[in-house]
């Protein structure tokens, strides 16, 4: 099924780090929001990097992403992808990074998954001309990576803040 990117990107002029997926599961597109589905482990991961209370509304995951100036969208624009799975991705469009990284300070770029990193440095790198670090998801699929190693993979980004 062709998917076009249903969400706005997240971020203010003090974000200073980028964190990319590859595209909205149909749980996030359904609730209109990034990593909704009640099992992945954005959301907790970041919390406990930030000492804080794993925010639980639209509301609160945006106030939260702006609070510690981070900015949130994904490296597609539209893409053909078989409901959550990343690997099942073809014909690829990338997003417009512009948008963000023309209007905010932006240090460093995290892509969420090894997917979203090889198509960020495929289709979005030579434009940028940033390099992205690749972080393991934190999909529910993905229950080979402890919480824990997530917690100390994405610490990373805190160098940046």
């Amino acid at each position: 099924m062709r998917v076009v990117h249903p969400l706005e990107p997240i971020f203010s002029k003090r974000s200073r780090v980028l964190l990319l997926g590859t595209m909205p599961s149909p749980k996030s597109r359904e609730a209109r929001f990034y990593y909704a589905h009640p099992q992945n482990r954005f959301w907790r991961v970041l919390a406990a990097l930030f000492a804080a209370p794993v925010p639980a509304t639209n509301v609160e995951r945006k106030k939260f992403i702006l609070l510690h100036d981070l900015a949130l969208w994904d490296v597609l624009h539209s893409c053909e992808i078989e409901g959550a799975s990343d690997a099942s991705i073809k014909n690829p469009v990338a997003n417009d990074l512009s948008v963000i990284l023309d209007q905010a300070p932006i240090r460093a770029v995290f892509c969420t998954g090894t997917r979203s990193a090889a198509l960020y440095k495929r289709l979005l790198q030579p434009q940028t001309g940033r390099p992205a670090v690749a972080l393991p998801s934190t999909s529910p699929a993905n229950c080979a990576v402890s919480f824990a190693q997530l917690c100390d993979a994405y610490s990373q980004l805190l160098d940046y803040l």
